[in-house]
């Protein structure tokens, strides 16, 4: 598995329908001048860049792979008091016109407005005490028009910014969004395992030790803990698992690639990238991934 790289590969890139800065004609762009040749968009519970992406990768002579991004609400009864948390999953190799995954995702879409105006309502409360002029319907509209795809707590840190009240993204989750926060849609393990397989795609559980957030990492830091709960909890649901991500070191991608090997699931790698800073195509990823896509 240490196979020299003859192409680069990126199969967890984000586009403006959801929260990455470049539209999909401009990622598209940057990974031909990048010289990756293979890669998926894979936006947070959109499906809005894949026809778009599927064309130009096609115009540009990269291969493409439809992607997606869901997160999943997931417990463990060993871990947090068997309280939830989130993780990522990535689908694959799905039909976008799947009817069952395009209108839940359109459900999951409308449940984001109405978690954003939430947010903005505990937004105000504490800006109330610190002095600070509170968010107007008028401030909720100007976001809205501010996102191509769906609507998300980056779109409503980076409105933060603009208007003066933080510095930069991260603060505004630092000082006020993670204390603000409302649940996201309850899509399960489960669900989300149905709707892309039943799209005739495949289902990879994305950066299980991204020490970042929205990971195994939130229940464990012991990888060996964290592919026992895998094995317990995921084997029978997930296709495979996102060994390299821009966040994981030589162990965590080891450590996975072992366990992949183990159990028969296979395995995919991608930067994550949001377009701020370009990290595209800056994860090492082995050219033999594309295999376990074949055409």
């Amino acid at each position: 598995m240490t196979k020299e790289l003859l192409m680069k590969t990126d199969l967890h890139i984000h586009s403006k329908y959801s929260d990455g800065k470049f539209s999909v004609d401009e990622i598209l762009a940057e990974a031909k001048a990048r010289g990756i040749g293979f890669l998926a968009v894979t936006d947070h519970d959109s499906l809005a860049a894949q026809n778009i992406a599927v064309a130009a990768a096609k115009q540009k002579g990269i291969r493409y792979v439809c992607g997606v991004e869901l997160n999943v609400t997931f417990s463990h009864s060993k871990y947090r008091e068997g309280k939830p948390i989130s993780l990522d999953f990535l689908g694959y190799q799905f039909n976008p016109e799947d009817k069952a995954l395009t209108r839940k995702l359109e459900l999951m879409a409308r449940y984001r407005e109405e978690r954003a105006t939430k947010i903005l309502d505990n937004l105000n409360a504490e800006f109330a005490k610190e002095g600070i002029a509170t968010l107007t319907k008028g401030d909720l509209a100007e976001i809205e028009a501010s996102v191509d795809g769906v609507l998300g707590r980056p779109h409503i840190a980076d409105y933060l910014v603009k208007k003066g009240i933080v510095a930069a993204r991260q603060e505004a989750f630092d000082k006020y969004l993670l204390r603000c926060d409302v649940p996201k849609y309850p899509l399960y393990l489960e669900e989300a395992s149905q709707l892309i397989r039943g799209a005739g795609g495949k289902l990879v559980l994305a950066h299980p030790n991204d020490s970042h957030g929205t990971s195994l990492n939130l229940l464990t830091k012991s990888l060996q803990e964290q592919t026992t709960i895998v094995q317990e909890s995921m084997l029978g649901l997930v296709d495979g698992l996102e060994c390299w991500h821009s966040r994981h070191d030589t162990q965590t991608t080891e450590h996975y690639l072992a366990f992949a090997k183990m159990h028969n699931l296979l395995v995919t790698g991608g930067s994550d990238c949001h377009q701020k800073p370009i990290i595209m195509g800056t994860v090492p990823i082995p050219d033999w991934i594309s295999t376990e896509f074949p055409v």
